[in-house]
């Protein structure tokens, strides 16, 4: 408070204009007020320098017996005007001056919801724009009224009076050092519980706890993936594990694939050695075919393994897309490897062929008790 602000007129003849004085509330009408200055006269406070916010009515404010300070606007021998706003505001504009010149971050309550944002009572009218309340959209402000938030100054005018406060300015602050505290927090290969957040043509974005990853459409799944709703939606809670960090440019790569099993790995469990399965050609290689089995898996025929002739080339039997009977001669998970054979199922094909085409007495006789019943007739 100035040294004008401080001073007050105790027993005075006239009250002079511009001075600052106190007094106490003598009666209260619903638009103005009269009040104790020690002056030859009550000074007349009307409602419209009460208080810097629109009131009803003075009652809204002020109350009889209340001690305030006013400034005294004029005097002449028919009224005594006072201002209370006037002493209010200059005296909340050098406390907010302060607080703008340190960023200070302060607690206001809301007191009313207005067209393009909301007004807060400092002692002056101060407003907070509907663009810095939030950091995200708020189509009806109706539940701020009443609030009490956070805020920094943004913009301070003492010669207009102008106050302009945000509470997305404190907001935005929290969030980037709460980013910054996740982003030293996490190392490549934790895997960690997200929430996906949006849905792009080329990923998924994941918050992990206040901070977004990017889930590449490459690391959704370990089958290809077109576009990422086809197997994600917004909202949806999944495990991700860490790729990497990148700290000077806040960027974390994540992933769902490597958090599920691999078609390796759930391939171990339902393809064995024997098993006759149907596959497809993806590859000719000089030294065999490689046949997908399942989504992501693929083994190979050895060119010995394609024909039960010789052949010179795999081209001479197969081509690309070709769809293919084979049977499983080895799998190793770990190395991720499976050995595959066309000619081991030609072989058994032609071995119930040759079966089904014995005569009924012969079926059931090995081929050498054929032969040997037959010599029985030459001797």
């Amino acid at each position: 408070m100035t040294d004008e602000m401080s001073t007050s007129l105790t027993n005075a003849a006239m009250a002079e204009e511009g001075e600052v004085v106190t007094g106490t509330v003598l009666k209260v009408e619903d638009k103005h007020a009269l009040v104790d200055i020690n002056a030859k006269q009550d000074a007349f406070l009307p409602i419209n320098e009460v208080s810097s916010l629109f009131i009803e009515k003075v009652s809204d404010v002020l109350n009889e017996g209340d001690q305030i300070t006013v400034r005294v606007l004029s005097n002449s021998e028919d009224k005594l005007l006072v201002s209370k706003k006037a002493v209010d505001s200059e005296k909340s504009m050098s406390e907010l001056q302060e607080k703008y010149e340190a960023k200070e971050t302060f607690e206001v309550a809301v007191h009313d919801v207005v067209k393009g944002g909301l007004v807060v009572d400092l002692g002056i009218r101060a407003f907070i724009p509907a663009s810095m309340v939030e950091s995200h959209f708020v189509e009806d402000f109706a539940d701020y009224k009443g609030k009490k938030l956070s805020v920094k100054i943004v913009e301070l005018d003492p010669e207009k009076g102008r106050v302009i406060l945000s509470h997305r300015a404190v907001t935005e602050e929290e969030e980037a050092g709460k980013k910054q505290e996740i982003l030293d927090r996490l190392s490549p290969g934790e895997i960690i519980e997200g929430k996906v957040q949006r849905l792009t043509d080329f990923g998924a974005f994941v918050d992990i706890g206040g901070v977004d990853g990017l889930v590449h459409v490459s690391q959704l799944s370990h089958n290809r993936v077109e576009n990422p709703s086809e197997v994600l939606s917004e909202g949806q809670t999944v495990k991700v594990k860490v790729l990497s960090v990148d700290r000077d440019n806040d960027r974390i790569s994540l992933s769902i694939k490597e958090t599920q099993p691999g078609p390796w790995e759930e391939a171990s469990s339902s393809i064995k050695a024997g098993s006759v399965i149907e596959g497809t050609v993806k590859r000719l290689v000089s030294f065999g075919a490689f046949v997908e089995v399942a989504p992501g898996i693929e083994g190979l025929v050895h060119i010995s393994e394609i024909a039960n002739r010789h052949i010179g080339n795999p081209s001479e039997v197969l081509k690309e897309g070709q769809k293919a009977t084979v049977k499983v001669l080895e799998v190793n998970s770990q190395e991720k490897r499976m050995s595959l054979s066309m000619k081991a199922v030609q072989d058994e094909k032609d071995k119930e062929n040759l079966e089904k085409n014995l005569p009924k007495e012969e079926k059931g006789f090995s081929l050498a008790e054929m032969i040997g019943d037959q010599l029985k007739e030459f001797k």
